[in-house]
């Protein structure tokens, strides 16, 4: 593990709903000690990284707070920075600073069995400071992430919100909407979606991610959320009025447009 290598951590407690997955991080030695009680994993912990659903971060931190030292340091990896913020800023304790953060990086597999220790090498990760951030919170979560690889940025948390609104939870939407639509198309009795190669899995992977966590983010961010997609259907339109006309020009344009957005992406 990355920030072990580094020597900025001492003992890793986790604390999980599924002692099954506790045991393969165990095992994987990602921490030293397991507990599903977070009263348990609150004691003699200064730092706190929240990776539960957004949702579920308040009540987990409620549970743990009055057991904490008096100056733990929290933070989280959630998708969503302004909600998180607002939610879990009158939970702490009066010494306790916040640091809100994401990680831009992940896959579709969730669990310990998917960690992947070079998962954030040349990756984004995000911080998001606000009224309970403190110069040395900030700092220690900037070297904890900078220790995995990962570039660290820093910006308010609802410009963090538009800005994945349409950089992470777009995609994901789109993705999950292509599923969805094709899922029981059926052309003289065959099933569509068997026939698709590279190029369907390719657009359809992220619809494997976990319900839960993007359940809880699009209830979290859902005016940015409303936009992006408001966005993304007067693309589609566009482009079914140009197929509609049999616009080769159009097309060629909107096509090229899109290659050059995507040859920008590493």
């Amino acid at each position: 593990m990355l920030v072990r290598r580094h020597r900025l951590v001492g003992e890793i407690v986790g604390l999980g709903r599924s002692q099954s997955n506790l045991d393969v991080a165990l095992e994987r030695k990602l921490i030293d000690t397991a507990t599903r009680d977070p009263v348990e994993a609150a004691r003699g912990s200064d730092l706190v990284v929240l990776a539960t659903p957004i949702m579920a971060m308040p009540a987990t931190l409620k549970a743990m707070v009055d057991y904490l030292p008096p100056d733990t340091v929290i933070t989280d990896v959630g998708s969503v920075k302004g909600w998180v913020v607002r939610q879990l800023e009158p939970v702490l304790g009066p010494r306790m600073a916040l640091v809100a953060a994401h990680p831009v990086a992940g896959k579709e597999l969730t669990g310990a069995s998917a960690a992947d220790p070079e998962l954030f090498k040349g990756r984004r990760a995000i911080l998001t400071p606000s009224a309970r951030s403190t110069p040395a919170a900030i700092a220690k979560i900037e070297t904890l992430w900078g220790a995995t690889g990962a570039t660290v940025a820093t910006m308010e948390p609802d410009v963090h919100d538009r800005i994945l609104a349409l950089a992470s939870h777009l995609p994901q939407l789109a993705a999950s909407s292509l599923a969805n639509a094709i899922a029981e198309q059926r052309i003289n009795g065959l099933l569509a979606a068997d026939f698709g190669a590279t190029g369907l899995r390719d657009t359809t992977r992220l619809a494997l991610s976990s319900w839960e966590m993007w359940r809880d983010i699009c209830l979290t961010n859902r005016d940015a959320i409303v936009d992006s997609l408001r966005l993304l259907q007067s693309s589609i339109v566009e482009f079914e009025k140009l197929v509609a006309a049999g616009d080769a020009k159009g097309l060629e344009v909107v096509f090229a447009r899109a290659r050059k957005m995507r040859e920008r992406l590493q």
